[in-house]
């Protein structure tokens, strides 16, 4: 500790908001979770469960432009839209595909490696005597592809992997079967990555994670916050509609849902739902040996404690509307596709949001204008890779310690008036 002990609210009982909480209390602090639903209740129940450090490169890759239009016509591509958003949606779209270019995947790729590089330590070093540490497991993670060619049509996004630190070794052909027989005959190419993890039940990981912060005096409180209350360009409550709960210092961490409390702070974050699917098979027939990124179809397969998970799709379409059939449908038939032999007990199916800023790039940090408030939302893909790294950064800032990385490029600075 450099500082006294403080109060923290945290808005927000996700992998980032529980992950700052549990750094916070090994700091001393008090913290108060707030959250509608309880912990893990939204995406990080619902995610891939992969501990992906490599997923540094963005979906905004040079040629995006190109092959977003079509893909959104093609009903067995990835890619969805729900027509009547699409006005509120382009303002957002706009900014996203400004990005969708070499310099920007490159400078995205920069700002994402420090927080998602050491993933599986960062879990275990999180999850360490809290008795969530059960469910992590240290794994490959394979990429996998139609053939060499298919493989090296990717160079772009591997070449900014490699430039990052990034090793795997390569499984063609016999040797890629020989690994994990699972897959189907006609994909015969893969990447193979060491040192990565798996959850093998992100939502209860992150509730026991949630009950250990309670065992040690942390509170819970459900509701939904509606304002963070300031005296003096200073932090002293979070407002919900039954009360204000006091406190020295708030953090943002509601994912998707972050844009409404930053812009009564001044933030203008330029921040989407990416709408993604995941669909289980119980008990299944057949499981793969590691976490696998199919690339063809762009979703990812993670065996869990009694299922298979099958995670990805993007469909964009806001945060109040309901699960579409269509990307769940595509979801079994690649499924189907890509695990010939599967067969399950049961199937179960889910849709959730994940927060997509414009630059794809997380944004953490204390706002420059308004002591005591602090944001850690905006990790797209990968917050459950990123979660326990940027928890630890915001105890780190909100403790007055100084982190080990250049923070600049997260800063929420960048959404205020004067950084704009």
């Amino acid at each position: 500790m450099t500082e006294r002990p403080k109060t923290i609210a945290i808005i927000g009982a996700g992998i980032v908001g529980v992950s700052t909480a549990v750094w916070l209390q090994r700091n001393g602090h008090q913290v108060i979770l707030i959250d509608r639903k309880g912990p893990a209740e939204g995406t990080s129940f619902g995610n891939g469960g992969i501990l992906a450090s490599c997923s540094i490169v963005p979906v905004t890759v040079p040629g995006l432009l190109l092959k977003a239009p079509r893909m959104l016509f093609d009903p067995n591509q990835p890619l969805f839209l729900k027509w009547g958003y699409l006005p509120r949606l382009l303002p957002w779209l706009v900014k996203y595909l400004g990005n969708a270019n070499a310099q920007g995947a490159s400078r995205t790729a920069a700002a994402l490696a420090p927080i998602v590089g050491d993933s599986l330590q960062d879990h275990l070093a999180l999850a360490e005597g809290t008795g969530a540490e059960k469910w992590i497991v240290p794994s490959d993670y394979l990429y996998v592809y139609n053939d060499r060619a298919h493989f090296q049509g990717d160079a772009f996004g591997w070449e900014l992997r490699r430039k990052h630190g990034f090793t795997w070794g390569e499984l063609e052909g016999q040797a890629f079967h020989d690994y994990d027989p699972v897959f189907a005959a006609d994909l015969g190419f893969a990447a193979r990555l060491r040192n990565h993890g798996r959850i093998t039940d992100p939502g209860q990981y992150v509730k026991d994670l949630a009950g250990h912060v309670q065992s040690r005096g942390g509170q819970l409180v459900r509701a939904d916050a509606e304002d963070i209350v300031r005296e003096n360009g200073q932090v002293v409550a979070v407002r919900t509609a039954g009360q204000n709960i006091a406190c020295d210092a708030a953090v943002i961490a509601a994912g998707a849902w972050s844009s409404p409390l930053a812009r009564k702070l001044g933030l203008n974050v330029p921040l989407e739902s990416e709408r993604g699917y995941h669909v289980e098979f119980w008990n299944p027939s057949v499981m793969p040996k590691s976490p696998v990124m199919v690339a063809a179809r762009k979703f990812v397969a993670t065996p869990m404690d009694g299922r298979l998970r099958l995670a990805g799709v993007v469909e964009f379409g806001g945060t109040d509307a309901g699960a579409s059939e269509a990307p769940i449908d595509l979801m079994r038939k690649s499924a189907k596709a890509v695990f010939p032999n599967l067969e399950a007990a049961e199937v179960t199916e889910w849709m959730g949001h994940r927060p997509a800023p414009a630059d794809s790039i997380p944004v953490i940090g204390e706002l420059p204008h308004i002591k005591g408030a602090y944001t850690g939302f905006g990790h797209h893909h990968i917050g459950l890779t990123g979660g326990p790294k940027t928890g630890r950064l915001l105890a780190q800032l909100i403790s007055g310690q100084q982190p080990n990385i250049d923070l600049s490029v997260y800063s929420p600075a960048r959404y205020t008036k004067a950084g704009q």
